[in-house]
């Protein structure tokens, strides 16, 4: 199963996302591939923020070989599940969807409540961190009946 993982400039929320949907994948042994995409293009190139790299590090996880892309149309053909962080990046994902079976793959990361972008607070990338996990779990547990670790 591939899924992606989407934020607004892909260097706090969705790089976290990936790397702890990842790290998660690979303790249940799933075999999922995780990417993460941003829908803004300002940090392509660039590695993850180096808040969130502390935060996935504090907890084992190390997501500073990722490297920002933009979110392309071509995601939704090439993954099996969509997840964004807030609704305002859910409304640009969904306007670029070519049809209704690509739409459908789009959901919010926590069900039907937003990961705040901590981007502007250090004492956030903590909490978020732990929302994400959470998200992930619930992810996991939904796609396969099992519940992560």
């Amino acid at each position: 199963m591939k899924l992606l993982m989407v934020c607004l400039g892909n260097i706090c929320r969705s790089p976290l996302a990936e790397g702890v949907m990842q790290h998660l994948s690979d303790e249940q042994g799933l075999g999922w591939k995780i990417d993460s995409a941003g829908t803004g293009g300002w940090h392509v190139g660039e590695g993850p923020d180096r808040r969130s790299t502390r935060a996935a590090r504090n907890h084992g996880i190390d997501i500073s070989k990722q490297v920002c892309r933009q979110f392309r149309k071509s995601d939704f053909k090439d993954f099996d599940h969509i997840f964004v962080m807030d609704k305002y990046n859910l409304s640009d994902v969904l306007a670029m969807a070519p049809d209704e079976v690509s739409a459908e793959k789009v959901k919010l990361l926590l069900g039907n409540r937003e990961v705040p972008d901590p981007y502007y607070d250090d004492s956030q990338f903590e909490p978020v961190f732990e929302l994400i996990e959470g998200g992930c779990k619930d992810i996991i547990k939904e796609l396969t009946g099992k519940r992560a670790k």
